[in-house]
This record gives structure tokens, C-alpha cells and sequence, in this order.
């Protein structure tokens, strides 16, 4: 009976006390059928997590790892990883033990089924987690009102993808990845398992406030033109106001003795305009800046050392 390989593939940013106990844990409920390749990307840590993947290296011949010049940022360093894989499929899972390895089994199991892309989903209920939980509604939403392509609320990168799927997400070279909504968009056979985050075991959350309103944005503007859209009826819609208002300002003027407002309604309209017109420049603005650092064709990151041999 021929074993299928199974390509593990862990983003790590300062994780150096995450990674053997995600090895481990990851080998404890991985079924004995298969045989896994464990692919661990070093995105510009500051730490020791490139040592202690040498170091884990040095007594496991199915640990490999990358290890870029600089941080190029979580989905990045996704890719690098699924760039790499050769397995008959390809694991994704963050390196703080959140995403929980006893999941990998029903992954395995579905994508024994037949299916191409076996994705999880959140479930954050009774976690206290108020804002997490308000944020991730909030940005689902958002994304799905405005794009032509759904992602299911409150998945995560921890996902399996098959062979033919990673060979396709490794042609697509665009530099704003996104890569949940890259993977509803391919298509191909998917099926949702719902799963409870575990704790984290060491370190603290890379996802920062801001990095999340960056990650938003590029989800929103990678896969819709509609915020250009509605830029263009609330422009159209202000400017159909602001020209009744001046006709009948004139007839006002001409016609009835009837007194205008005055500085006051004047100053508000002019800063309302105002900031509805840099508001709609601002969306104009995100999106030629994705046109000019799309045109330059720069890779999407850069290894610095890696013990992966590869043909790219």
C-alpha cells in the first residue's frame, strides 16, 4: 500500500517556543497511514525561531524549512509555503497552537472523500472574545456585501487544499494576497468543518488592530470594484443634491423674498462635499496604488535560507 504525503505548511513570526509542541502535536493525531512533510516558514523572525527550527531539523528528517530576508507578512509567507509542498495535499495551520492538530484527521477524511479544498470555520462562542467576534462579523459582512466572491463568516487559514489545488495558487503572483478569498474564488469541490480555537500556547497575537484594517482592505479591494461603484452613485447622487439646492437658491433669490440659510448651512454642506470627495479619492487612491506595486512584477517574497530543494 503506497502511503500518501501530506505537505504541513506553518507560517512562524517570533514562534520559537511554539514550534516543537505544534510538531508534536500535529504528529500525535496524524493518521499513521500517511506521511507528513513538515514545512516550516520563517517570515523575518526576531527571535530564535530559525534557530530552534535547526535545531528540530538536527533529529527529524521530515522537518524542512524557509527562511525570508524580512518580514513579507502572514499570507506571504502561506505561499511560500504551498510554493514548496509536494505532497498529495497540503496543510495550513498557524504555529500557536490555536488552529488545534486534532482537527487534522476529519481535514483528511473529507479530502479522502473526494473533496479538493476542506476549510475550517471559527467558532468563537462563549470565548469572551466580545470584540474578536464583533470585528470578524463586521469584516465578513463587508467583504461579502462587496465583493462578487463569498467567503464563508469566520474562516480561517487553517485549511487543507489538494495537489492540483496548490499547483494552481502557486501561478497566481498578484502581491496583495488574500489568500481566503483566493481559494472561494478557484472553486473546485469545498467542504466547511467547523472547529473551537485552542489557547494560545507562548508568545502574543500578530494581528494587531491595524494590521487587521490593512487586511480588510486588501480582502475588499482584491476581489471588487463595488467600493469604485458606490463612490460613483454617491458622488453622482451629492452632485444631483447640490445642484437642486442651487436652482433653488436662485428662484429664491429671483422670485420669493424668502432668506437663505446662512453661513452656518453653508459651511456644513462645503465640508460634507468635501469629505465625500476625499472619501471616494481615498477608494480611487487604493486602488491605483495596487495598480503601480502590481506593475512592478516584485515577487511576493524573498528566502534568505532555506534546506528545501526547489526549481522556482
Amino acid at each position: 500500500m503506497v502511503r500518501k504525503k501530506v505537505s504541513v505548511v506553518v507560517p512562524c513570526f517570533n514562534e520559537e517556543l511554539n514550534i516543537e509542541v505544534l510538531y508534536l502535536g500535529v504528529k500525535e493525531h496524524l493518521p499513521e497511514q500517511y506521511d507528513a512533510k513538515f514545512i516550516f516558514v520563517d517570515d523575518g523572525s526576531t527571535d530564535g525561531t530559525l534557530a530552534q527550527l535547526k535545531k528540530l531539523k538536527k533529529n527529524r528528517d521530515d522537518v524542512f524549512f524557509i527562511s525570508f530576508s524580512r518580514n513579507f507578512g502572514h499570507q506571504n509567507a502561506l505561499k511560500a509555503g504551498i510554493d514548496y509542498s509536494t505532497g498529495d495535499c497540503v496543510i495550513s495551520m498557524d504555529a500557536d497552537l490555536q488552529h488545534p492538530p486534532k482537527m487534522i484527521p476529519l481535514l483528511l477524511e473529507a479530502w479522502e472523500d473526494g473533496y479538493d479544498v476542506v476549510y475550517t470555520v471559527r467558532n468563537d462562542k462563549g470565548n469572551g472574545a466580545f470584540f474578536k467576534n464583533l470585528s470578524s462579523k463586521m469584516f465578513y459582512r463587508l467583504v461579502n456585501m462587496l465583493s462578487t466572491t463569498r467567503i464563508e463568516p469566520g474562516a480561517a487559514d487553517f485549511r487543507l487544499i489538494s495537489k492540483q489545488v496548490a499547483q494552481q495558487l502557486s501561478k497566481i503572483t498578484e502581491n496583495y494576497l488574500f489568500i481566503r478569498g483566493l481559494i472561494a474564488w478557484m472553486g473546485f469541490s469545498q467542504k466547511s468543518i467547523e472547529y473551537e480555537p485552542g489557547k494560545r500556547f507562548s508568545g502574543k497575537t500578530k494581528y494587531s488592530f491595524r494590521k487587521m484594517l490593512r487586511f480588510a482592505a486588501a480582502g475588499i479591494t482584491s476581489f471588487s470594484v463595488k467600493p469604485l461603484r458606490i463612490s460613483l452613485i454617491a458622488g453622482f447622487v451629492i452632485a444631483l443634491a447640490a445642484m437642486s439646492y442651487g436652482f433653488y437658491a436662485i428662484y429664491a433669490a429671483l422670485f420669493t423674498k424668502l432668506a437663505l440659510p446662512g453661513w452656518g448651512s453653508l459651511i456644513a454642506s462645503v465640508l460634507f462635499i468635501g469629505g465625500i470627495q476625499l472619501m471616494v479619492i481615498g477608494v480611487i487612491g487604493e486602488y491605483l496604488g495596487k495598480m503601480f506595486i502590481e506593475s512592478k512584477r516584485r515577487p511576493n517574497y524573498i528566502v534568505k535560507e532555506t534546506n528545501i530543494e526547489h526549481d522556482k
